[in-house]
């Protein structure tokens, strides 16, 4: 092998040095150039090393031959971010952006996969189509080039419909034909803002599992602004909906018109979201939902408007718990299931009860705070215009908290003090349902020594009768339950 001489060795030290103090003495004018102290550093020892290096090719064995590392294939190097810019989209939203966003979406989706989520959906590995805070103006509804995408994400900007945009929505997670599988899985669309320019609607999701839209503000639209039909687990959540832009008191809120959310499927949750213009703010066609923390000020009740609508007739299974409906009313088609809660209703605000074929079962309307105008609007209604309700089981409507409105329950209870043989509770103002009493528990506490006879004689149209064989100076506490299970 080749050797160094101590003297070369010692010169090359001394030499180092001083290229060292002249790097150093010239760093200022190299930083300038855009080269770092620690990059100079390594500069430095690269230079060292190749003067001091030996001459190890010669002195290698012919038979060693060093293995270079593997590369990853270029395309896995690379983020998964498409900077839709990149593709030429006009961040000013002054020229139409649709192909550029197409185009990055069609990369996005034809990037690398990282095998599977549910059966036929390529997982994408988070791959992102970033909007970068810019304003982008289509004329096409934005689509996945292809079914069987999944973890995938939209987001970061503002896009708005031109004015010869379709009728349809302007981001649309749908597909054309008939799929045996879902057509998505795990899409986010987060942190936009939809203008639909009263062209169409916001964002459709059909077919789809575990999609995620968050943080989105959409308006101006005409028909629907998020519409979820079919699928499972559609998580909307962090939103604001409203097809005019307004906080209330619009003069021209009789007008309004459309729906804020459709949900046409099952196991889907609407979570901290503000509907604030619409003509109803939430209907809801499928079972098995959730609606928590929703404001509903999208028209009021008195204009037409309705808050959220439940048309399920016959088998609803909803649950809408710690929402605010303001002047805007919650309507319930022959309720099935349905779990209403710890919601606070302004302005005269009620729940509707509404007769399709006569049936309400398992309702609970609990705990809840109704507050009035004093115009006499019962906190729950019943709408029987298209029949009685004659099937009536497992319904419990108590303890709410009522001012300036009627209270209405399915239980009661009443103090009566008096001398005679006849006491009658009347309940008919306070009951929900008329001419029903299941259960009925009294208590008469007579004065003096006397010991009558007593019984109940009545309890038809919501009214209570006891009597005794002889009349007596008593109080009585009569309490009547409408809701006792069959």
């Amino acid at each position: 092998m080749a050797t160094m001489s101590p003297m070369l060795f010692i010169f090359l030290e001394i030499t180092c040095f001083f290229v060292a103090h002249a790097y150093v003495e010239n760093m200022s004018l190299r930083t300038l150039s855009g080269v770092t102290h620690e990059e100079a550093l390594l500069g430095l020892k690269a230079f060292k090393a190749s003067i001091t290096r030996r001459d190890s090719i010669t002195s290698t064995p012919p038979s060693y031959s060093p293995t270079p590392s593997p590369l990853p294939p270029q395309d896995l190097k690379k983020p998964h971010v498409y900077l839709v810019t990149s593709y030429g989209a006009d961040p000013t939203g002054n020229s139409d952006s649709t192909e550029a966003l197409l185009a990055a979406i069609e990369d996005a989706a034809k990037g690398p996969n990282e095998g599977f989520l549910m059966q036929d959906i390529k997982d994408l590995g988070g791959a992102q189509v970033h909007l970068e805070g810019g304003k982008y103006l289509i004329s096409k509804p934005l689509q996945l080039p292809q079914p069987g995408i999944g973890n995938f994400m939209i987001h970061g900007g503002t896009i708005r419909a031109s004015n010869n945009f379709p009728d349809g929505y302007l981001i649309d997670l749908s597909t054309t034909g008939e799929r045996n599988s879902y057509n998505y899985e795990y899409i986010t669309l987060k942190d936009l803002l939809l203008d639909s320019n009263f062209r169409g609607g916001g964002i459709s999701v059909k077919n789809s599992l575990r999609i995620n839209i968050d943080n989105c503000y959409i308006a101006h639209f005409t028909n629907t602004g998020i519409l979820v039909q079919g699928g499972h687990e559609t998580f909307i959540r962090n939103c604001f909906l409203g097809q005019h832009i307004t906080a209330g008191g619009d003069k021209h809120e009789r007008n309004f018109s459309g729906t804020g959310i459709s949900l046409q499927g099952n196991d889907n949750a609407i979570t901290d979201v503000v509907i604030f213009s619409a003509a109803i703010g939430i209907m809801v066609t499928g079972q098995a939902n959730t609606i928590s923390g929703v404001h509903c000020y999208n028209k009021a009740s008195g204009f037409g408007g309705t808050g959220i609508y439940l048309k399920l007739p016959g088998l609803t299974q909803t649950r809408i718990v710690n929402s605010y409906m303001d002047y805007t009313n919650i309507v319930a088609e022959d309720p099935v299931q349905l779990h209403i809660s710890s919601s606070f209703f302004l302005g005269d605000a009620n729940i509707v009860l509404k007769s399709v074929k006569g049936i309400v079962n398992g309702l609970n309307i609990v705990d809840n705070m109704f507050s009035g105008l004093n115009h006499g609007v019962d906190v729950v209604k019943l709408d029987q215009s298209n029949g009685p309700f004659n099937q009536i089981d497992q319904v419990f409507v108590a303890r709410n908290v009522v001012k300036g409105m009627n209270l209405k329950a399915t239980v009661a209870k009443m103090t009566m003090q008096g001398n005679g043989t006849s006491w009658t509770a009347d309940f008919s103002k306070l009951l929900l349902f008329p001419n029903l009493i299941k259960h009925v528990v009294y208590t008469l506490i007579v004065n003096g020594s006397t010991f009558p006879n007593h019984a109940l004689r009545n309890a038809s149209h919501n009214r209570v009768v006891i009597e005794t064989n002889e009349a007596v100076t008593a109080n009585v506490f009569v309490a009547v339950d409408q809701s006792i299970a069959s």
